[in-house]
């Protein structure tokens, strides 16, 4: 049995905790964009395409760095609407999902746009509102891949590390999540053990996680292609 010190422990529960919040701070924001991405042509599409996937190509770091700028306390939404997430366990969730929606976002699309058409149309010509064939034909044929999605959201954020230490810093106890511990127990002579722990938890959380979106990714293909 891994014998883990309170602060190891403080710092698993704080990943968990982290990408739980990410899960659900992604959820709306990854269906809305994912169905307009699937659904919508319009002007301007490849610029909200760009934008929702700039967090995969831009560096961590810049990211964290924008949010500093932004929600920080000399930045503009911090300065003006008095907001604090900077160095705190809700930036760190920030930080998280602004780099894990794309992931979601595309799984989502995907899963939308697998939905045959011919159903939504028929729902809409029996007189249904859009509202209702969303929620009754579109979403529950398309939750698995959804569900998928926003965990592979989960996944991403237990491996966040650059904005996140950019924006809510490394701070034991409060904003050090796994990918940070590891990296300040290789900075310490005779580290490495612990290091070693938090590679292994980490492994096992992400894999798990990471299996279960691609079942329910798979279902979801297979359901529509029945």
């Amino acid at each position: 049995m891994i014998n883990l010190t309170p602060t190891e422990w403080t710092a698993i529960l704080l990943s968990l905790r982290v990408a739980l919040g990410v899960a659900l701070f992604t959820t709306i924001p990854a269906v809305l964009l994912g169905w307009l991405l699937a659904r919508r042509e319009f002007r301007g599409k490849i610029l909200v395409e760009s934008l929702v996937h700039a967090p995969l190509v831009v560096p961590p770091v810049v990211t964290g760095y924008l949010l500093l700028m932004a929600f920080g306390a000399n930045g503009w939404i911090g300065r003006h609407f008095g907001v604090r997430l900077a160095f705190t366990w809700q930036g760190a969730v920030l930080a998280s999902a602004v780099v894990s929606l794309p992931l979601a976002v595309r799984s989502v699309r995907l899963a939308i746009s697998l939905v045959d058409q011919k159903l939504e149309e028929t729902a809409l010509t029996l007189g249904r509102s859009p509202l209702w064939t969303f929620f009754r034909v579109t979403l529950p044929l398309a939750w698995p891949g959804i569900l998928g999605g926003i965990l592979l959201a989960f996944s991403r954020s237990l491996g966040e590390f650059g904005a996140t230490i950019t924006f809510a810093g490394n701070i034991e106890g409060a904003t050090q999540t796994l990918p940070l511990a590891i990296y300040s127990a290789l900075q310490v002579p005779g580290g490495e053990e612990a290091a070693m722990r938090f590679t292994l938890f980490s492994l096992v959380l992400c894999m798990a996680s990471l299996a279960i979106s691609e079942t329910l990714t798979r279902k979801a293909a297979k359901n529509h292609a029945a």
